[in-house]
């Protein structure tokens, strides 16, 4: 795997690199400095306590916090930055697991079971993960993952969150558009690309219509919310851009296989999609999301209200090639998408 330096693609909100990373940023154009970079975190064992911006006397002496998970898959990176805080499983910390890789159908009545234990902190992943705990309490306070919080009415603000919910917004919506582009980018003579999405109507099927009318091609949509669904056979496209889904990244070795035997090159959410054999990835890294929500847990555990905690959002992303699908598909990558990569897998 080599690196490369990311360019910068034109797009709204801004993109803003420094040393080949990528910031995404709605405001006036910045320029970040050396003091603004972000720092790298070790990977830890969950078993362990280090120094973190919350103090650990801050917790109470001899008390058991309780989190409940309702996620399509479980995150060790999510419990590691807990344990960084002094929040370790089996030792001050209990994690109600029972949501965890439930099909999404039935997460209403996971959430009511959930809520009855009464934890600290319920943490959802995905939209219809957090409408269904929405549902349920008014009470608990809820850290969410997903798309767009603001866009999807999940959170009525920002800044200061109202009710009961905060949590990481992750651009999806935005990049999805940009991911097309870049797709396109990578096969330009491909007239015809499918938008993948795990429901339909696709929410925000206008912005890459327009998009795709922008760089004279078609898409057609197709989605797919279980691993028993395949409608790939029944569209004549000739590239897939796999729209941002937890429910899709859920069963996301099922669909690298249906691409594969259907030979359509495929631009994916996250980097590390590329990374596991995917053609192409666009978007922030998974363990940087988890460990930002596992901080706003930490701050929820330790007593900070809901309304205080402003909904976050990413601010690294990175572009992944993989030199080595590429050839297995016969694509020929352009030298000059291939000098923006982040990485390249070979």
């Amino acid at each position: 795997m080599t690196q490369k330096t990311l360019g910068a693609p034109t797009t709204t909100p801004s993109l803003l690199y420094q040393n080949s990373r990528l910031c995404l940023y709605d405001g006036p154009l910045l320029i970040l400095g050396p003091s603004m970079r972000r720092r790298k975190f070790l990977t830890l064992l969950s078993s362990a306590v280090v120094t973190w911006p919350f103090p650990a006397s801050a917790q109470e002496a001899g008390r058991q916090y309780r989190i409940a998970i309702l996620s399509t898959e479980r995150s060790q990176f999510f419990l590691e930055e807990l344990g960084r805080a002094g929040f370790v499983v089996d030792r001050n910390l209990e994690v109600d697991s029972r949501g965890i890789g439930v099909a999404p159908d039935a997460y209403e009545k996971l959430a009511i079971e959930l809520t009855k234990a009464r934890p600290d902190v319920l943490v959802a992943f995905g939209p219809e993960a957090i409408r269904a705990a929405q549902k349920t309490t008014q009470r608990i306070p809820i850290q969410a993952l997903a798309d767009d919080l603001l866009g999807s009415k999940l959170v009525a603000s920002m800044p200061h969150p109202d009710g009961n919910t905060t949590g990481v917004s992750i651009f999806a919506f935005q990049l999805d558009v940009k991911r097309l582009e870049l797709l396109h980018e990578a096969l330009p003579k491909a007239q015809r690309i499918a938008v993948f999405a795990d429901h339909e109507p696709i929410r925000n099927i206008e912005a890459l219509q327009s998009a795709a009318r922008a760089l004279g091609i078609e898409i057609a949509s197709f989605t797919a919310r279980s691993e028993d669904e395949d409608t790939m056979e029944t569209k004549r496209v000739e590239a897939v851009n796999v729209l941002a889904s937890p429910i899709l990244w859920g069963f996301r070795q099922l669909m690298r296989d249906r691409l594969d035997l259907h030979r359509l090159p495929a631009i994916w959410q996250w980097p590390e999609g590329a990374e596991a054999g995917g053609l192409i990835a666009y978007g922030p890294r998974l363990p940087g999301v988890f460990r930002q929500c596992a901080r706003q847990v930490v701050k929820l555990l330790l007593g900070a209200k809901v309304v205080d905690i402003p909904v976050e959002q990413p601010t690294e992303f990175e572009l992944i090639i993989n030199l080595k699908t590429a050839k297995m598909l016969g694509v020929q990558i352009p030298p000059m998408l291939l000098s923006r990569a982040n990485n390249i897998v070979e």
